[in-house]
């Protein structure tokens, strides 16, 4: 049996899991909203990756993805793979921040992901990541060629929320 995506053709008997993500980016947002769930939901509008449904994956960059500025216009409801962080706070003059960093271990991209949401600044945030990304580097007994980190922080003025992440497509 063949299957098909837009330009992935692949034998159902030779497919090993799912098909590797081909292209991905770094994205964070905040926002404020009525509700915490509302204001989590324009973070993701801000960030590219509103219209369609996010499937959270764990830690691992494939192979020969390729960065990209920004997400690519995806049809809505479609899947995402994508690695995030995110916090949403209801209590007004709260700090809070998310990072998402890339630590690449070799010239074809293979990498790790990692993310952390919390109360906290930005600085905090990007820290944190950067060392969960050495520690897992050591885990794998692998040397880090390439560090990307991004975060973003929010003072709560009413309800809000942040968010970091690396979506994953094809």
């Amino acid at each position: 049996m063949e299957l098909s995506l837009p330009n992935i053709h692949f034998r159902v008997d030779e497919l090993r899991g799912l098909p590797r993500p081909l292209k991905y980016t770094i994205v964070t947002s905040s926002a404020e909203g009525r509700a915490e769930l509302t204001a989590f939901d324009l973070c993701l509008l801000k960030a590219g990756v509103g219209n369609v449904n996010l499937l959270k994956v764990s830690s691992i960059l494939p192979p020969s993805a390729i960065y990209c500025e920004e997400v690519e216009p995806l049809e809505p409801g479609s899947l995402l793979p994508i690695a995030y962080g995110s916090k949403t706070s209801s209590n007004p003059g709260e700090l809070m921040a998310a990072a998402v960093g890339i630590g690449i271990h070799s010239e074809d991209g293979y990498g790790v992901i990692m993310e952390y949401a919390g109360l906290c600044s930005e600085r905090e945030a990007e820290e944190k990541v950067e060392s969960m990304i050495i520690e897992a580097f050591e885990n794998r007994g692998l040397s880090l060629k390439r560090l990307m980190i991004k975060g973003i922080e929010h003072r709560v003025l009413n309800i809000g929320a942040v968010f970091a992440a690396v979506p994953l497509w094809y």
